[in-house]
């Protein structure tokens, strides 16, 4: 896919992207055959910001005249500042725009203060430059570390580029290593449209004729024999060509419309192509800008972005594919090519109103490039949402060659084009009922119709694999409406419902909160009539628990959110058993056409949870979310300094994405694992056995420390901290340098904030160093290796602490050159020294425990450790510890590492504010400092969220015992479409069953909606026979002025 993208809470950030997308080339047709094998093919995406260069984005849409006079109307203001307005030739601009670019010279930022008080400007914003580059991999899924020579380098040169870890774009994906290493069940089809049988709805005369599809990509040649209905082609690049030189858009533009060979879905379709890359490869924000108001203009009905990135910041991006969907603009996009690890989700795909897809192989299995959820916007305060939407064929599909013929890539820049043909051939079909067909109600339909993949979850699969004949039935039958996504929660369904269905809630837990989008099929606004309401169900003990909502006060465009918060009540806490339930909420839309009253639709979000007794305290673990900083908006480096074609920190680091597998660990272990999304003073400390800071990069405020210290002396809390290399002089020399805007970009932090863990550390006389080091060692009779770890500068003479010989990491990237030294102490143990006291355990390096780059795990080392904090024993690993005495007072030789800022904080607030600064922009994306005219200081300490819990309403009923067989759309008409019925014996070698209930969002499009028993299909048959019988003979003889009602039609 490509790499790019959006936020709504923060400014953009100066900083560069770098990763890498994918999407392998399969056979010999590839125009990058000469110079590479084509197995061996990826493409990485990234941007940065152009120096000196600014997006001025209007509150509306002027002549380029008018805006030339705004501008230079504000910069008036601004003595001293020189400016210049940056040319852009291109289709749009004979049509009113809503942004200038412009150019600054001296004092740019008075410049951009000046811009921004003008009454009529809404954000000035960096424009960003986007490169792709073609690379050779060394190794197949593993990142190559930086070498020059027999020396590593470390310094990284950047050229600017969109995106991080190999984001989907314009990308050719890594392959799919068991499509290409595994023995296949079944054949590959040669063609992806005859997989999902797109051959029964062009037999039925549909395919695509009328629908306008934008490609965003690398251009098209001229009379490419494969395409016969090319409407129109723009380019919007400084490049004076049309032409695609590179192959992508080709193949892209191929499987959404090719009339030979490699066929497309929709062969009929008006493509209108937008070339958006040059021949190197290289984009701007502006470019897309220009490209999107263009195609608003167009009309364009389905636009396809095979573009992705982490970038979940870029606000004028994001703005401006709001604004696309807000006019009707059905936006599909590549979920990227991070899998398999969790948490790597790219934008705008992971957008609300954007349909994001996941690949699939043609054995219907999760391909292993596919990007998994859940979004990570939301955090560390909520809670992330459902993504994909839905899965595709991406792995080894078969599209246009540069001049004909065909040629296979993989990537969910692959599934996407996919999607977005589908949708292509299903909105002709059902053109008819355009007045229904919109963004959301597309999205609903391919949702509700798609076939959900076996033993697999939500964070993979979204609602399931595209079934293309269902969705053209759901459309066909569809009503106007809300929906949710996901449209219930049931923690006993497990892996669909993963991670909810891994732990059981409890009471004293913090509550469980489930993300769910809310689809508004009814129009581009809407909100919610009065509150959501809670109906627990009491014969199933819904009144066992509470809870609260968090909404959108309007769905805008198309969509919403709603934030569920589950909670056991005390009187609950020894029930072990299902406590079931139901949240109520309307949706009001505006009326459409003709329409005298506003529409409404009212949904229900079925609630099942699985309740035990309160574990005992030991087995409780607390994480803290709350202290980890990640991409975007900062640059936060990645924990491993040898990672350099992966140097960003941008996962989130939570217990459900980069440290999923340590959690399934922790679970399978017995252990609770809760996660604290608020400052340390908004916890009980006694009911938890053990606190764990896992490579925090945020500052702590000083209410933390001083509650820390009385959580761990007087209440038994333990903490057990896995840290990370920290060095102001590694960090300058680890900087990225943008070749293209000639910048250097300064780490905000390390890979964990040292000083800051220092200072919360500080009651116990325990330092850490600001020293890196790296290595493998034998530990209790495993191989560790420590990846750009910290050591311990200082620790109690009571407490125990481990050595080990490693390299100086810090003097390999300072001087280049080796050096070992012994007797390095990576590890402390330490108990208090108060009656009541809690235990502390400190590890340098948090790498054995991340997905993301992990090598070999130490998840033993933890449990040893999380027994040590529990239980106040020695484990076996370590009591050869006990027996060497390894107890010693390690003193302070030197002084604590120091903040790149110079920041001075004291155990007791107020704390002091700061005097200098060094190239660091913390304050900028922190919690708890602020930047105030050069000056930082620390923010209040936030209040503890509370929740409003909403008052039930409980209802005498029961749940069915399948919650997610009862779902379905609502529709005017549920009957199979004639036509598919005549051909239903034309299906390849599947059963398709037309005659089962259509389930809401996250239904299955086959025999696992519920096929009815056939004694139920009987008896119903004879029901119905009858009473057709009975009206036939007597209902004639009645008065005939009752209206007709279709049947099928809602009441």
């Amino acid at each position: 896919m490509i790499v790019w993208l959006p936020s709504l809470l923060f400014a953009a950030s100066f900083v560069v992207v770098s990763g890498t997308y994918a999407d392998c080339e399969d056979d010999d047709i590839s125009p990058f055959n000469a110079t590479m094998p084509s197995s061996d093919v990826f493409i990485e995406y990234t941007s940065s910001q152009v120096e000196k260069e600014y997006i001025v984005t209007f509150k509306g849409y002027y002549t380029f005249r008018a805006v030339q006079r705004y501008v230079a109307s504000a910069l008036r203001k601004a003595d001293g500042v020189s400016w210049r307005f940056l040319p852009r030739t291109n289709p749009a601009t004979d049509y009113p725009t809503d942004f200038a670019l412009i150019q600054l010279g001296n004092n740019a930022p008075k410049g951009v203060e000046a811009l921004k008080g003008h009454r009529l400007v809404k954000r000035v914003t960096p424009q960003r430059m986007v490169t792709r580059t073609i690379h050779s991999r060394e190794s197949r899924g593993i990142p190559v570390p930086c070498r020059e020579g027999d020396t590593p380098c470390w310094t990284l040169n950047w050229k600017s580029r969109r995106t991080a870890r190999h984001s989907s774009g314009v990308s050719l994906a890594e392959p799919e290593d068991s499509f290409l290493t595994r023995k296949l069940l079944r054949a590959v089809p040669r063609q992806v449209t005859s997989a999902l049988q797109a051959d029964i709805l062009w037999s039925m005369g549909y395919s695509g004729k009328g629908i306008k599809v934008a490609i965003f990509d690398t251009g098209l040649p001229s009379n490419h024999p494969h395409f016969k209905k090319v409407k129109d082609r723009s380019n919007w690049t400084d490049e004076k060509t049309l032409d695609d030189e590179l192959g992508h858009g080709t193949f892209v533009a191929g499987v959404v419309a090719s009339t030979s060979d490699c066929l497309g879905f929709a062969p009929d379709a008006e493509l209108h192509v937008f070339r958006v890359f040059t021949n190197n490869q290289v984009s701007y924000t502006s470019w897309f800008l220009d490209a999107f108001n263009y195609a608003i203009l167009k009309r364009i009905d389905v636009l396809n972005l095979s573009i992705g990135g982490p970038d979940f910041m870029d606000l004028p991006f994001v703005e401006k594919v709001w604004e696309l969907t807000a006019n009707g603009i059905i936006m599909v996009s590549a979920i990227g090519n991070d899998g398999p690890l969790y948490g790597t989700l790219n934008n705008p795909a992971d957008q609300m109103d954007v349909i994001g897809v996941g690949g699939i192989n043609f054995e219907d299995k999760i391909a292993r490039f596919s990007s998994r959820g859940m979004t990570t916007w939301e955090l560390p305060f909520g809670y992330g949402r459902v993504k994909p939407d839905i899965v595709s064929y991406g792995s080894g599909v078969r599209g246009s060659g540069l001049k004909g013929g065909c040629r296979s890539l993989s990537g969910t820049s692959v599934a996407s084009p996919v999607v977005a043909g589908a949708i292509a051939l299903l909105y002709s079909a059902v053109s008819h009922r355009s007045g229904v067909i919109n963004p959301a109600s597309m999205k609903q339909s391919l949702m509700a119709s798609a076939h959900r993949l076996q033993d697999v979850n939500m964070f993979e699969q979204g609602h399931g694999k595209l079934d293309l004949l269902r969705a053209y039935h759901v459309l066909n039958t569809y009503k106007p409406q809300a929906s949710l996504s996901p449209s219930y929660l049931d923690m006993t369904e497990c892996p669909y419902m993963w991670p909810f269905c891994s732990q059981p809630i409890y009471y004293g837990a913090m509550p469980l909160t489930v993300n769910v989008t809310i689809l508004n099929g009814m129009g581009v606004t809407g909100h919610l009539l009065g509150k959501p309401t809670w109906h627990p169900y009491t014969p199933q003990h819904g009144n066992h628990i509470d809870v609260a909502f968090n909404y959108s006060a309007e769905l805008w465009p198309w969509s919403g959110y709603l934030a569920v918060h589950i909670s056991v009540l005390k009187s609950a806490a020894d029930f072990d058993g299902v406590a079931q339930g139901h949240v109520a909420l309307t949706i009001v839309s505006p009326s459409q056409g003709d329409e005298k009253e506003k529409r409404m639709s009212s949904v229900k979000f079925p609630i099942r949870v699985k309740v035990i007794p309160t574990p005992p305290r030991r087995k409780r673990i607390l994480w803290d979310q709350y202290h980890n900083l990640r991409y975007p908006p900062g640059y936060f480096p990645r924990d491993n300094l040898k990672m350099k074609n992966d140097p960003l920190d941008w996962n989130a680091d939570h217990v459900h994405t980069n440290f999923r597998d340590l959690y399934i660990h922790l679970r399978n272990n017995g252990y609770y694992v809760e996660v604290l999304g608020s400052p340390l003073t908004c916890f009980d400390a006694a009911n938890y056995g053990t606190l764990i800071l896992v490579d925090s990069e945020e500052e702590y405020f000083p209410e933390e420390a001083l509650k820390l210290k009385k959580d761990v002396n007087e209440l038994g809390l333990s903490v057990v901290i896995f840290a990370d290399w920290y060095n102001t002089q590694v960090m300058q020399k680890i900087k990225f340098y943008d070749e293209n805007t000639r910048q250097w970009w300064m780490p905000d932090t390390g890979g964990a904030n040292i000083p800051a863990l220092n200072f919360l550390l500080e009651p116990w006389d325990i330092v850490l160093s600001d020293n890196v080091y790296e290595g493998e060692f034998s530990f209790a009779d495993r191989s560790v290796y420590y990846a750009s770890g910290t050591s311990i500068a200082q620790f109690p003479r009571e407490g125990i602490v481990v050595f080990q010989k490693l390299k100086d990491q810090g003097h390999e990237v300072l001087k280049s050159a080796i050096k070992k030294v012994d007797n390095i102490p990576i590890m402390g143990l330490y108990q208090t020294q108060t009656n009541s006291g809690g235990r502390i355990a400190v590890y340098g390096d948090s790498n054995c425990l991340d997905s993301s780059h992990m090598q070999r795990d130490c998840f033993w080392l933890l449990d040893a450790l999380l027994q040590y904090t529990a239980h106040a024993n020695l484990p076996d690993e370590f009591s050869h510890l006990e027996n060497q005495q390894h107890r010693l007072f390690l003193p302070l030789k030197q002084g604590k590492p120091k903040r790149m800022e110079g920041i001075v904080f004291s155990i007791k607030p107020p704390c002091t504010t700061v005097k200098e600064r060094v190239d660091s922009h913390l304050s900028r994306y922190s919690k708890v400092l602020a930047s105030n005219l050069g000056e930082q200081k620390l923010l209040p300490l936030p209040p503890c969220p509370q929740l409003a819990w909403a008052k039930p309403k409980p209802l005498n009923v029961s749940a069915p015992s399948n919650l997610y067989k009862q779902q379905k759309l609502l529709s005017i008409g549920l009957n199979v479409h004639p036509d598919i019925a005549n051909r239903h014996d034309a299906v390849d070698s599947r059963e398709v069953v037309w005659n089962n209930p259509v389930p809401l969002p996250g239904g299955d499009g086959s025999d696992d909606i519920g096929t009815p028993f056939p004694l139920f299909g009987f008896v119903a048959f004879a029901l119905v026979f009858g009473g057709l019988v009975y009206h036939m003979r007597f209902g004639r003889k009645k008065g005939g002025g009752s209206k007709r009602r279709r049947v099928g039609t809602q009441p």
